[in-house]
């Protein structure tokens, strides 16, 4: 599968099903790459489900960059998205300087901000950055917004929301993620935008959709938003694989004859000396 330029993401406005997906690491890019995933994100969710922070916002510009560069080494031909950390974008300068490293040395094809962040977008453009646009809820300013609720929800809230995304596109965004959105108000947003919008916790009405690796498979369980959908209870079948090997260590199950090596037993008498 050759990587989507952005003109080619760009194109799949209106066709409902530019497929995103978040990934942390080799293996995981791989598997999605194998599997047809469009783009492939390293969010900073990964503070929450690969790290263990409370938050997205402890999350690094090193940290970031770490998994970007095992996720590019996994999948090199899938349009990679890095995030850009808490702060890393809160002047037009320091995100240029997190883009750089990110696209420079983690392989990233594009960044994503969290807000209507215009300046440091028109910034990165500028520079040759291509950037995704995130409105509704965000996480690095959850606080901020009541705590992790669907957004929009209001007149003016909706109006703002819309306005935003509005703001987005004129100032360069390839596209435009839209979390926790009420669907009416997602539908109107993609009806607006001429670049293409991708949703979580947004229904079916945007022009692609995105989920975090950890939930899609179940192995991330402090909390499941409404708007996951679980294909399958990964972390059962790995904790129960885990606890049938401690089992057979314990027993003497494993390891078995076939799982060890071989040798010549003349190769021993060096070592112990040969029997009077």
């Amino acid at each position: 599968m050759a990587k989507l330029t952005i003109p080619e993401l760009k194109s799949r406005k209106g066709r409902g099903s530019l497929v995103m997906l978040t990934a942390y690491d080799y293996p995981t890019a791989k598997l999605a790459a194998e599997a047809g995933v469009d783009v492939l994100l390293v969010g900073d969710s990964l503070g929450m489900v690969v790290l263990g922070y409370d938050s997205t916002v402890p999350v690094s510009l090193e940290e970031v960059l770490h998994h970007t560069k095992a996720a590019r080494r996994g999948a090199p031909e899938v349009h990679l998205v890095a995030d850009l950390p808490f702060l890393a974008d809160a002047t037009p300068e320091r995100a240029l300087a997190a883009a750089e490293r990110l696209v420079k040395e983690g392989g990233a094809d594009s960044v994503k901000l969290e807000g209507a962040k215009l300046e440091a977008v028109r910034a990165l453009v500028s520079a040759g950055v291509p950037v995704l646009g995130h409105v509704g809820l965000t996480p690095q300013t959850a606080g901020m917004l009541g705590g992790y609720k669907v957004q929009g929800k209001t007149p003016a809230a909706a109006k703002k929301l819309l306005e935003d995304a509005l703001a987005l596109e004129a100032a360069g965004v390839w596209g435009v993620v839209l979390e926790m959105v009420p669907v009416p108000l997602a539908a109107r947003v993609t009806e607006q935008l001429s670049v293409p919008t991708i949703g979580i916790g947004a229904g079916a009405a945007t022009d692609g959709q995105v989920l975090v690796f950890h939930d899609l498979i179940g192995v991330f369980d402090r909390f499941k938003p409404k708007f996951v959908r679980r294909y399958l209870e990964g972390g059962a079948l790995i904790r129960d694989a885990i606890a049938a090997y401690a089992a057979d260590v314990r027993s003497g199950a494993f390891p078995a004859d076939e799982h060890g090596y071989a040798m010549d037993e003349s190769a021993l008498e060096g070592l112990y000396g040969k029997e009077s």
